[in-house]
């Protein structure tokens, strides 16, 4: 491992930690092992970071410098809590999850016990797959972190190869309404005109679709710019 990376482990093996964790896997940060509970999850955990542990929470805790949540965020401040009753939580250890709708003080009482607070949303739809490294490209990450720990969480996106920008803890709900009212409108839309599409005989409706959608959506995102940014 090189001078100034991690140790990282991972809670949680959804469609979203086996990706970020093979994306700083590749910055050159050491993941140290992953949770995974059932087939699919170990299926992911195995084909996303070849060779890594899966583990229990508690050890993953124990053993990393970095820590990073991936849980649904329903599960998110019961885990959190539940390790802190435990005592796993250390002093300066790196805490990150990755909820839309939650800045820091979801984290409270790891802070509490001295762990270092951050808070990721990749504002992407996971597949799960090694297809969402390069979708990380093209994505951006919010960030939301105290002030003197916001560089860390910045570098941290950057690392994973998705632009950082930064959401404070007061907006965090109102950015993760935004995202999903796309995420959803996008995928019902589309979900309708594959049935129709498919009901009138139309061989290979995604790929009818595909083209309309990317382009609809890019004409779209052109037609109102971003403001201008005040000094």
């Amino acid at each position: 491992m090189r001078p100034g990376r991690l140790g990282v482990g991972i809670i949680g093996a959804g469609r979203v930690g086996p990706v970020l964790g093979a994306a700083l896997a590749g910055a050159g940060h050491a993941i140290i092992g992953i949770t995974a509970t059932g087939f699919d999850a170990i299926e992911r955990a195995e084909a996303m970071l070849p060779g890594v542990e899966i583990l229990d929470a508690p050890t993953i805790v124990e053993r990393s410098e970095l820590v990073l949540l991936t849980v649904p965020t329903e599960a998110l401040a019961d885990l959190v809590a539940g390790l802190a009753a435990t005592g796993a939580w250390q002093p300066g250890q790196l805490v990150v999850h990755t909820a839309a709708e939650h800045g820091t003080e979801v984290l409270r009482p790891a802070i509490e016990r001295g762990a270092i607070p951050i808070a990721l949303h990749p504002a992407m739809s996971f597949t799960g797959t090694s297809l969402d490294l390069s979708r990380l490209l093209e994505a951006t990450i919010a960030v939301t972190a105290p002030g003197p720990v916001l560089p860390i969480g910045q570098a941290l996106a950057v690392e994973m190869g998705a632009e950082p920008i930064v959401v404070a803890e007061a907006d965090r709900p109102a950015y993760a309404e935004a995202v999903a009212a796309a995420r959803d409108f996008a995928a019902g839309l589309v979900a309708q005109a594959l049935r129709q599409l498919h009901e009138i005989g139309v061989e290979r409706p995604s790929q009818v679709l595909g083209g309309v959608v990317r382009s609809a959506v890019e004409t779209a995102l052109a037609r109102y710019p971003d403001p201008p940014i005040e000094p």
